[in-house]
């Protein structure tokens, strides 16, 4: 080994502090030009073949240069984005971030904290940040919580601590301290992550039941009922039941009230799944129907979601703070609390979760809220609520369209039909426009399968869109479909090619 003493020392900060900065400013002007300019942009832009080549290269041995990586970003990475950014991105259910939001990021990966432990500002920020959570649904304010990656991470720590408080020293003997095999219930419309969230707990997800829905896409109290008795007299130990505010499909609201009433006489957890549409609560037409929230054992909602938050931070909510702590708490002596010092300050974060690593995803969503205050976004929300209930009156409005279900909130389901044409057919139909769609550019929205018609689904988060962008997905799904129809009397499309 070469002398330690006489060895040259090294880091990997700059030799030029100067180039650092000149390339840090660069980039905040083309960021900001970009994001101003963004609805001038393809809403999608395939990778092409050439581009998936630059990422198979083997590993760096040497130093590159700085401004040639960013002109790589910029020419392989920028322009192939998901497009959750973009005004008429409509796919699935994903944020659109803000320009702040994107400096908090910047502004934390610089200070770049290990924001669970330690007497230090982002774990004050964190408590605030979980705080102002409560506040916005009323939650009770002696409750807790945590900000997660999002709502998969959300239901799986919800379920966590619903099987350790109801089920005594499950902490430490896991399903096995409970006389029978557990069970809990949720709607047939439920988010596929609490499946997973049922199979990590060790349930399993043979044992989630799943209840069917009524004709709004809402569980089926009967039947939850039913299924509840039927299991516990087959000896199987009911634990929780998960509501949902906003499915992933339609945005159907389970009846919470119910819910509720149900779970208090059996003794039972309920938690609500309310990924996107919890926040709805903010909207005074909603108020009401989501009100039964502030009584749940526990409630999971993503900020980047409908709080339009840059990835990723999701948050869940728990009634009972000493329940969620004695969930994950263990004292383990590397991380004692002193009175002084840096191993002072607030409780832990890894008490309340299975982190005990992460970064200061706090900060964000606290300058976010401090740059517009909750009535903007109560505001923004509404408003794409309204755009929502626009688009379904205007799809109504075409013989050509077809609304597949009514418009509840902020997500449309539709497709094309000219008329004449089985079901299957126009299954196969609707997903070859949807893909053109995607690959004209005209807009972003997804898919979905409503009893068992292929549905072309807009889920409208985004606070970049407006009304035309909505005409304008519409005049681009006619034209698109006419054009399928016209090849098909061609035979130059065919209604069999893309089935499996």
């Amino acid at each position: 080994m070469e002398d330690t003493e006489t060895k040259p020392e090294t880091g990997l900060d700059p030799s030029n502090w100067d180039d650092i900065k000149r390339l840090g400013h660069q980039m905040i002007d083309d960021m900001v030009d970009y994001l101003k300019n963004i609805g001038e942009a393809n809403v999608f832009t395939a990778v092409p073949k050439s581009v998936k080549k630059e990422f198979e290269k083997p590993i760096p041995t040497e130093p590159g240069d700085i401004f040639e990586i960013y002109n790589d970003f910029k020419q392989h990475i920028l322009p192939y984005h998901g497009g959750n950014i973009h005004p008429k991105y409509f796919a699935w259910v994903q944020g659109t971030g803000t320009p702040m939001g994107a400096l908090a990021d910047l502004l934390a990966g610089v200070i770049n904290s290990n924001a669970t432990m330690g007497d230090q500002s982002s774990l004050y920020v964190d408590r605030q940040v979980i705080n102002w959570c409560k506040e916005l649904l009323n939650y009770p304010a002696t409750g807790s919580g945590i900000l997660v990656s999002g709502g998969s991470i959300a239901n799986i720590t919800a379920l966590i601590v619903a099987r350790n408080t109801i089920i005594v020293n499950s902490k430490n003997a896991g399903v096995y301290a409970a006389p029978g095999k557990l069970t809990a219930y949720c709607s047939a419309e439920t988010h596929n992550c609490v499946n997973k969230a049922a199979e990590v707990i060790g349930m399993g997800g043979d044992n989630l039941r799943k209840i069917p829905v009524n004709e709004h896409f809402e569980i089926d109290i009967e039947a939850l009922k039913s299924k509840i008795a039927e299991d516990k007299a087959a000896g199987f130990i009911p634990f929780c039941i998960v509501g949902n505010a906003g499915t992933v499909n339609t945005g159907a609201i389970d009846p919470i009230d119910a819910l509720l009433k149900i779970a208090r006489a059996e003794k039972i957890w309920l938690h609500i799944d309310g990924a996107f549409g919890a926040l709805a609560k903010l909207v005074p037409a909603y108020q009401e129907r989501l009100k039964s929230l502030e009584e749940a054992d526990s409630v999971a909602f993503d900020l980047h979601k409908w709080m339009y938050v840059q990835y990723e931070v999701g948050c869940v909510l728990f009634k009972d703070a000493a329940a969620h702590r004695a969930a994950f708490a263990n004292a383990v002596n590397y991380l004692t609390a002193h009175e002084r010092g840096l191993s002072a300050g607030p409780d832990t974060i890894s008490n309340y979760g299975m982190e005990l690593s992460r970064g200061f995803k706090a900060l964000k969503v606290w300058m976010s809220l401090r740059e517009h205050g909750i009535d903007k976004y109560a505001a923004m929300i509404s408003q794409n609520i309204d755009q929502a209930f626009y688009l379904g009156s205007e799809i109504a409005k075409r013989p050509s369209l077809e609304l597949l279900t009514p418009v509840t909130m902020n997500i449309v389901c539709y497709r094309y039909n000219p008329g004449g044409l089985d079901d299957d057919q126009l299954n196969v139909l609707n997903k070859e426009l949807l893909m053109r769609t995607h690959e004209a550019a005209v807009a972003a929205p997804s898919s979905t399968v409503l009893n068992g018609k292929y549905a072309i689904r807009v889920a409208i988060t985004n606070h970049r869109t407006r009304r035309r962008h909505l005409d304008e997905m519409i005049a681009g799904t006619i034209e698109i479909g006419d054009v399928l129809m016209k090849e098909y009397e061609a035979k130059l499309f065919r209604f069999d090619f893309l089935t499996q």
